[in-house]
C-alpha cells in the first residue's frame, strides 16, 4: 500500500513518536510510507528512516485557517501523482483536511484519537472521524462514544507501541550502561547531585499535573533532604512552574531540562518516574520508563490505568492530590526492594503487551479492511 500520514508538526511529543513508530514499522513490512507535515525538530529522524516527506503549511489549530486550504491543494495534487491507498490523520485539523481530500478524491482516510477532546460545536457539525477511528486506549474509546457519539463499530482500540528492544538491557555506553560510575557521570552531566532522582518527561502543560508533583516534592524533601526533582520537557507553563519552585523554596533540588529526542539517557538517571496527569490518553513517556525498568507512579486516570496495575507494575494515586503523591514517592524511596519489584514487572508488562510490532500489525489490519472494501 501507499500510505500517507498527515500531522501538524514533527516536534518532540507523543503524536510525532506515534507517527514515527508506525511509519518505520510499516515501511519494514514493505509499504510505501509518506508523511505530510509542517516539519519540526524530528524531521531528520524520519528522513534517516527513509520516510518520504511532503511539506504542507498545516501548523494551525483552526479549521478555518487559510493554511488548511493551501495544504488541501498541495496534497490534492500529491494524492493523484502517487496513487495513495489510504490517509491517516492525527489531529483535529488534519482530520478535517483528510475529510475534504477523501470527498474529492475517493481515497479513504482514518484518524487516531490520541487523547481527550474539547466538545466543541464544530466537532458535532463536522465530525470527520474517518472510515475508522483508532483509540489509543479503552478510556479514549469510551470518551469518543460518550462525548461525541462515535459509533462503537467504527472504533478500533489499538494501544500505542514502542520499540521495546531500544529500551533493553543497557550493556554498552550507547545503551547507557547501568553501572553506578556511568550513571553518576550522567547525573553530573545534567547538573544533578548524588541524591535520589524523581523524574517526569512531559510537555509543560497544566493537564500533565506538574504543579502537584512540585508541591509533593516539597513534602518529600521534608523527609529525604537529598532527593531531587528532574523535570524534562518544554511548554507554555515553564515560567509558572519555575516561579512555584522558587516560592516553595526547593530550587536547589529541582532541575529543568528542555525536551529530548531520545528519552533513554534522562530516564537512566531517574530512580522513580512520575506521571501525575489530570487526563491522559495512554502515556508514551510512562511506557518508555516502564520498558526501561523504572519504578513508576501515575495518576489513577485515563489510559494510565491500562499501563499501571497498582502494586504490581507501579503505584496509582488520586489525581491532583499532592499529599498522596508525596506518600507514594516516599514509600518507594524508602524501599529499594519494592522499587526493583515494580520495575521488573513494569518492563515485562510493556514487552508483552505494548510492542511496536503489535501496534503496526493491528493498524495494518485496519488499513487492509478499508482499502479492500
Amino acid at each position: 500500500m501507499n500510505i500517507l500520514f498527515i500531522t501538524n508538526h514533527l516536534n518532540i511529543g507523543g503524536i510525532t513518536s506515534y507517527v514515527l513508530s508506525l511509519a518505520t514499522g510499516l515501511k519494514k513490512r514493505g509499504h510505501n510510507v509518506y508523511v505530510a507535515s509542517s516539519g519540526g525538530d524530528l524531521l531528520g529522524r524520519f528522513i534517516e528512516e527513509g520516510i518520504n516527506y511532503i511539506h504542507i503549511p498545516i501548523r494551525t489549530k483552526s479549521e478555518a485557517s487559510p493554511k488548511m486550504l493551501l495544504s488541501y491543494f498541495r496534497l490534492k495534487r500529491f494524492l493523484k501523482q502517487n496513487q495513495i491507498s489510504i490517509m491517516h490523520a492525527n489531529s483535529r485539523t488534519t482530520q478535517v483536511l483528510g475529510c475534504w481530500l477523501s470527498r474529492k478524491t475517493g481515497i479513504p482516510y482514518i484518524s487516531t484519537g490520541h487523547g481527550f477532546f474539547m466538545t466543541r460545536f464544530s466537532r458535532w457539525l463536522f465530525p470527520c472521524w474517518g472510515q475508522k477511528t483508532i483509540a489509543i486506549s479503552e478510556q479514549v474509546e469510551e470518551h469518543l462514544i460518550k462525548d461525541f457519539k462515535v459509533d462503537k463499530k467504527n472504533i478500533v482500540v489499538i494501544h500505542n507501541g514502542i520499540d521495546v528492544n531500544k529500551f533493553g538491557e543497557q550493556r554498552t555506553s550507547l545503551d547507557f550502561a547501568r553501572d553506578r560510575e556511568n550513571r553518576e557521570q550522567r547525573k553530573k552531566g545534567f547538573g544533578l547531585s548524588d541524591g535520589p532522582v524523581i523524574g517526569i518527561v512531559a510537555r509543560l502543560s497544566d493537564v500533565k499535573g506538574h504543579i502537584y508533583l512540585i508541591r509533593a516534592m516539597k513534602i518529600v524533601l521534608g523527609a529525604v533532604s537529598q532527593a531531587q526533582l528532574f523535570i524534562v520537557g518544554k511548554g507554555k507553563m515553564k515560567e509558572e512552574l519555575v516561579n512555584l519552585v522558587k516560592v516553595l523554596g526547593i530550587e536547589k533540588n529541582t532541575y529543568f531540562l528542555p525536551g529530548v529526542s531520545d528519552t533513554r539517557e534522562v530516564l537512566s538517571v531517574m530512580d522513580i518516574f512520575v506521571m501525575p496527569s489530570l487526563k491522559e490518553g495512554l502515556g508514551l513517556a510512562l511506557m518508555e520508563a516502564m520498558a526501561q525498568a523504572k519504578a513508576c507512579i501515575g495518576s489513577n486516570v485515563g489510559g494510565i490505568r491500562s499501563l499501571i496495575k497498582d502494586g504490581y507494575s507501579g503505584l496509582l494515586v488520586k489525581s491532583a492530590d499532592s499529599g498522596a503523591l508525596a506518600a507514594a514517592i516516599l514509600e518507594l524511596l524508602n524501599s529499594a526492594p519494592k522499587r526493583e519489584y515494580l520495575a521488573g514487572n513494569a518492563k515485562t508488562f510493556i514487552k508483552e503487551n505494548f510492542s511496536q510490532e503489535k501496534m503496526v500489525f493491528e493498524t495494518e489490519k485496519v488499513y487492509l479492511e478499508i482499502v479492500v472494501k
